[in-house]
């Protein structure tokens, strides 16, 4: 069964096309949540290696995330880092 998709975004009329203040407050705003996000990784680096054994993660998840480029979301890595170490604690359980 074949699909056809058509792109939007060449048939939209200009008016449609987010404006130049539109993109400059969304790239500020994405700008303060990557800080935001950035200082609380930073936070996490303060905790003991057993405080972050209760939230899932290891001090090496720390340094993997550290190396994230800065406009990408450490804590957001992190949070699936957890997620996927605590799926697959409950996957061995379960076997």
């Amino acid at each position: 069964m074949t699909t056809l998709t058509h792109d939007v975004t060449h048939s939209m009329p200009a008016t449609a096309r987010p404006s130049i203040a539109t993109v400059v407050v969304n790239a500020i705003v994405k700008f303060l949540r990557a800080w935001k996000n950035r200082r609380a990784f930073y936070r996490l680096g303060e905790m003991s290696d057993a405080e972050l054994a209760d939230i899932g993660l290891t001090r090496a998840d720390l340094n993997v995330a550290i190396d994230l480029p800065f406009g990408s979301d450490p804590t957001s890595h992190l949070g699936s880092m957890a997620e996927t170490r605590r799926v697959e604690a409950l996957a061995r359980l379960t076997a």
